[in-house]
């Protein structure tokens, strides 16, 4: 499974999104990321909006296998309920 996340450093929900990601790297074998600082690479959230389909208000932006799941707590939830987190 192969993570991107969309974020900004100064961003809280950013930070435990990649904490997040970084833990289940290290816990599973079919894990892998790449964080994505949008503002060292100029991207905008009217940017971020047309590769996730709907207007986009906040960060973290988050995509699963290419598949855009939401922010921090949708990927948080996916991650208990798919992939053993907390178990």
């Amino acid at each position: 499974m192969y993570t991107v996340i969309f974020g900004r450093p100064s961003c809280p929900y950013c930070v435990r999104a990649k904490e997040l990601a970084e833990k289940l790297k290290a816990e599973r074998d079919n894990f892998d990321y790449r964080y994505i600082d949008i503002w060292a690479e100029g991207i905008t959230k009217d940017d971020l909006s047309k590769t996730v389909g709907k207007p986009v208000e906040t960060v973290p932006q988050i995509f699963l296998d290419e598949k855009h799941i939401g922010g921090f707590t949708d990927f948080e939830a996916y991650a208990k309920e798919h992939l053993n987190l907390y178990k």
